[in-house]
């Protein structure tokens, strides 16, 4: 389980960020998909992430240093949160600039091995979406693994949660505000964190 966590520090890109000392989870989705609530939910703590009130204009790659437990071992994790994809009204100059920095801290950071991918479950159906899980596709390794979680799943009634998990078998879904699906999350975070996965 997570005990707590506490901000470390944000990056513009790989070059800034601080040096991997733990297991990296990596958060990622489009812009006002829940991710700072999700991470808030997670480590119990409503104030760790700051979420901004205009979709897209974190820009940051924040880091959370997290402490866990199993049994009765206790260990620490990396939760990194990433800028939200879409929305953010700059040039088209900037934009690629923050393109090609993400770009390269997904790439170059070895040390993420786990990489959640938020889709609201009200809009599954999105390109951005579908891009973003063939972009992370085209160069996950094999020693990464990749876990789809569907956010606002309390939006959504019976039928329809059916239908998302019938087309995406390992998917999680979560409600921050209703706490739904949170300590399954967690509990698969940490399994993978220690290679522990049961499937």
């Amino acid at each position: 389980m997570i005990l707590n966590a506490q901000f470390l520090t944000s990056a513009s890109k790989v070059s800034e960020a601080p040096q991997p000392i733990y297991t990296e989870i990596a958060f990622l989705g489009r812009s006002n998909v829940g991710k700072s609530s999700l991470i808030n939910a997670l480590c119990k703590n409503k104030n760790l992430a700051k979420s901004s009130s205009t979709p897209g204009k974190t820009q940051l790659i924040n880091f959370f240093e997290v402490s866990c437990k199993k049994n009765e071992d206790k260990f620490k994790l990396m939760f990194i949160d990433l800028p939200g994809f879409g929305y953010a009204k700059v040039s088209k100059k900037t934009k690629a600039i923050w393109n090609k920095n993400l770009d390269e801290f997904l790439k170059e950071r070895s040390s993420i091995k786990l990489f959640i991918h938020l889709v609201d479950s009200r809009h599954e159906n999105l390109d951005i979406d579908a891009n973003s899980e063939a972009y992370l596709d085209s160069f996950i390794r094999a020693d990464q693994k990749k876990i789809t979680v569907f956010t606002k799943s309390d939006k959504l009634n019976q039928s329809q949660k059916a239908k998302i998990l019938n087309l995406h078998k390992n998917a999680i879904m979560v409600s921050n505000l209703k706490k739904i699906g949170i300590e399954k999350l967690e509990e698969k975070i940490i399994l993978e964190s220690l290679g522990l996965n049961e499937e």
